[in-house]
């Protein structure tokens, strides 16, 4: 991907859009709209990081109700002709093609290698990458099982959402609200997963989200690791003007 002078690349994960509540989220999904609003002017491309929603599942024929607001802008931004990405997250992880039939926005289910103009950019959400977070990788498989998945859609979306809305928030394992704080530079398992990769090739940047902490770490003299924050607390994004990657604040 080519970036035009004047253009830059814009990056953001992590809102959990739903929670604790709808009308609790409303006001964070307001300010994200606006974020898009403001930055669809000089966007090459929006890579959307995962946990978009706190709870998403697509029936055959249903979605979860809500987030009109931002559907209704990123179907805005994706017709004008802006691309945009979506990775899903371990909140959003049941997408299939509602993102790419409705709104034309292709959705990865794993991490993928960019180049935009002569830099290289790994991206992911992060979710069960690295060492460690057994649990939850087993959680995963069992989530992501085509079973498992024949089995929720069974249930009455009126039963299933709520179940699942629930989970999402009170399941620690799944929130990942014990695990929002730095641990270290050592203890990190995404940079320890970045280290591993740059073993088999060179990337300048490592991009993910999940952690819910802004953080920029030197993995070597020419590779970085970015995580990206939340829209829960600190409303931190991160934009590539072709040369540089910075972390700002909204």
């Amino acid at each position: 991907m080519q970036i035009a002078e004047g253009k830059k690349i814009y990056f953001s994960s992590d809102n959990h859009l739903g929670a604790p509540t709808s009308e609790d989220s409303r006001p964070r999904e307001k300010k994200f709209v606006a974020w898009l609003d403001e930055v669809k002017h000089d966007a090459a491309a929006i890579f959307l990081l995962g946990d978009l929603f706190d709870f998403w599942f697509e029936y055959k024929t249903v979605v979860p109700k809500g987030f009109t607001r931002t559907l209704g802008k990123l179907a805005e931004i994706a017709d004008s002709g802006i691309p945009i990405y979506f990775f899903v997250g371990n909140h959003d992880l049941w997408m299939k093609d509602y993102f790419k039939t409705e709104l034309g926005i292709p959705v990865y289910h794993e991490p993928k290698e960019f180049i935009f103009n002569d830099t290289t950019v790994f991206i992911g959400h992060g979710d069960g990458l690295g060492p460690g977070d057994k649990g939850y990788k087993r959680m995963k498989k069992v989530f992501t099982s085509p079973f498992f998945q024949w089995l929720f859609k069974w249930m009455h979306p009126d039963i299933g959402v709520k179940i699942g809305q629930y989970m999402s928030v009170k399941n620690k394992m799944i929130s990942g609200d014990d695990d929002a704080k730095f641990l270290g530079e050592d203890n990190e398992w995404l940079v320890a997963y970045c280290k591993r990769k740059l073993e088999d090739k060179h990337r300048d940047y490592f991009v993910f989200g999940h952690r819910h902490l802004p953080l920029e770490i030197d993995l070597n003299e020419t590779s970085k690791y970015i995580n990206l924050g939340d829209w829960i607390q600190y409303y931190t994004y991160g934009v590539f003007d072709g040369e540089n990657f910075e972390l700002k604040t909204y």
